[in-house]
């Protein structure tokens, strides 16, 4: 075993010694990161406890980027999307104030739902996949599944007599963000199966959709009235409704983009 003396040490082997206590001890960012903090605290002058503030906070600091990317990563977006890339002014049926409202995660701590309505184009699934990803960064555990294939799941899961567990599984995430609910007809037995699921989160975790159809045409995708009724009323209850209108926000982005490449063309040929 080695021991480490506080005294007597050179600057060479005392880097040495902090460079092996380091990886002993696991602390990457300070085994990467002290000696250019100790040459900046002698610059600045900076107090023992100062220097040793910073070190540590530059550690807690990497540690909460890599637990912030594993949640990002465990949550399976399909794709990186984020607020900041979110067009507000081709899509003027979203308010920016009520989204970066949403950004602060309040709706999750207090386990209510977030329904986003709109048509193919409009930016739902975007904001669906955006504020999911805000969730995860501040700490939540975050689950994202296209409904079919959430439906799907918990068809083979009852076929093999492990529903129990698979329901479960989806109850333990604190947000379960359900992607392009209503582009499928589902069979009563899965929208029971769903229902299941919705009902082990009510009023305990959070569950965000993106839907292309309204309200009042989700009977086309739950053909039976009152379990319709009641998914409903477990999507919605004391939660958040964003409606993001029938304009294509993709389309609007594909117009303007052809348009300006359109006149930078005109301009280069005359």
């Amino acid at each position: 075993m080695t021991t480490f003396h506080r005294r007597g040490l050179t600057e060479e082997a005392a880097e040495a010694a902090i460079y092996q206590a380091c990886q002993k001890l696991r602390l990457p960012t300070m085994r990467g990161q002290f000696t250019d903090l100790a040459a900046q605290a002698a610059r600045e002058q900076m107090s023992y406890l100062g220097f040793l503030a910073e070190l540590l906070m530059a550690e807690c600091d990497y540690r909460a980027r890599k637990a912030s990317d594993r949640r990002i990563k465990m949550a399976n977006f399909p794709r990186q999307k984020s607020l900041r890339e979110f067009d507000f002014d081709a899509n003027p049926h979203v308010d920016p104030a009520v989204i970066h409202t949403l950004a602060g995660c309040d709706w999750v701590r207090k386990h209510l739902p977030l329904c986003l309505i709109g048509d193919s184009g409009t930016g739902k699934s975007h904001l669906l996949i955006a504020l999911g990803t805000e969730a995860a960064m501040a700490g939540f555990k975050v689950k994202y599944i296209l409904a079919a294939k959430l439906v799907n799941e918990l068809v083979e899961a009852a076929d093999e007599k492990v529903l129990t567990k698979a329901i479960a599984r989806y109850g333990r995430v604190d947000l379960l963000c359900l992607d392009e609910l209503g582009y499928m007809e589902l069979d009563r037995r899965g929208a029971e199966l769903l229902f299941q699921v919705l009902t082990e989160r009510e009023e305990t975790s959070s569950v965000a959709i993106a839907s292309n159809e309204s309200f009042s045409g989700w009977t086309k995708t739950f053909t039976e009235p009152r379990l319709c009724a009641a998914i409903v009323d477990r999507l919605t209850y004391g939660g958040n409704i964003i409606e993001t209108g029938t304009d294509s926000y993709r389309l609007t982005q594909t117009t303007r983009a052809q348009a300006e490449a359109a006149a930078v063309a005109s301009k280069a040929a005359g």
